[in-house]
């Protein structure tokens, strides 16, 4: 992929750029995909090696991969210590006990996040009628030693609407929210005002290519300043933004690479 850096210049900008020390209360985890165990467990050592900092990993779950996210996870706690698997609410039967609950209780996995789910493109797997609160309802009274996140979109709807769909989440039992990715300062201002919890596990993803860019601005109707451009320059710089929001606000911070390696994308950031 190209990058306005050159692999030379990209180096010395990882060892030049000031290391972040990290408060307490700020968690930090790295999104990573499951897509082979190769693959993940490639990721994951040099997650290990490269940022020793972050000690959580959050793992979304594709139904076009074998692996699923508890699958992942359980990889993943070999390397860091808290792994979070992304559950999609459509897959749960809601009149059938939790199929993963043995699963997560024997690898001690402590926490979920419960997302609704886009419906399968080809219809090839079986979805039910339920929503987010649904499921985790589910969790709080199947698993009640678990903690349960929500998601959070903050262009799917109005505000309005948003902000009562995530306090209806708090009240059905989730603990705080991980957000779809942001690109502006500003609109993470107006949703820690508007969110009546600071458990919130703040979303940034590394958006380098033109075609990328047009993916979260029609696909998921993402918000970008003008002032973005589709580098690696400007997404590392968004990334150390988002990791100062986080710490200002007392909340959490999560980073998805998408082409760019963990080095690449946070390397002296972390």
């Amino acid at each position: 992929m190209t990058s306005v850096l050159s692999e030379s210049v990209l180096a010395k900008s990882v060892l030049v750029e000031p290391v972040h020390t990290i408060p307490r209360l700020t968690r930090v985890s790295v999104e990573l995909v499951p897509r082979s165990r190769t693959s993940l467990s490639s990721e994951l050592a040099e997650l290990r090696a490269e940022l020793g900092s972050v000690q959580t990993v959050n793992i979304p779950d594709f139904l076009r991969y074998r692996m699923r996210s508890w699958e992942g996870c359980r990889m993943a706690r070999e390397h860091v210590p808290e792994a979070i698997p992304h559950i999609r609410a459509i897959d749960i039967n809601p009149r059938e006990p939790l199929k993963m609950a043995d699963f997560l209780r024997q690898h001690d996995i402590r926490e979920v996040l419960v997302i609704e789910g886009d419906a399968p493109s080809d219809m090839s797997s079986h979805t039910f009628d339920v929503t987010s609160l649904d499921i985790i309802r589910k969790f709080r009274r199947e698993l009640p030693e678990i903690s349960v996140w929500a998601g959070l979109d903050p262009y799917r709807q109005s505000f309005a609407r948003e902000r009562d769909y995530a306090e209806a989440k708090l009240e059905a039992g989730a603990v705080g929210f991980f957000t779809q990715p942001f690109f502006d300062r500003r609109l993470m201002d107006v949703w820690a005002e508007l969110l009546p919890t600071r458990q919130v596990f703040w979303g940034a993803t590394s958006v380098t290519t033109e075609r990328s860019l047009s993916y979260w601005q029609n696909r998921n109707r993402a918000v970008f300043p003008r002032s973005f451009e589709p580098t690696l320059a400007c997404n590392r710089a968004w990334a150390r933004d988002v990791l100062g929001f986080a710490q200002e606000t007392g909340s959490h911070v999560y980073f998805m690479p998408i082409k760019e390696s963990v080095r690449e994308y946070l390397g002296g950031i972390l």
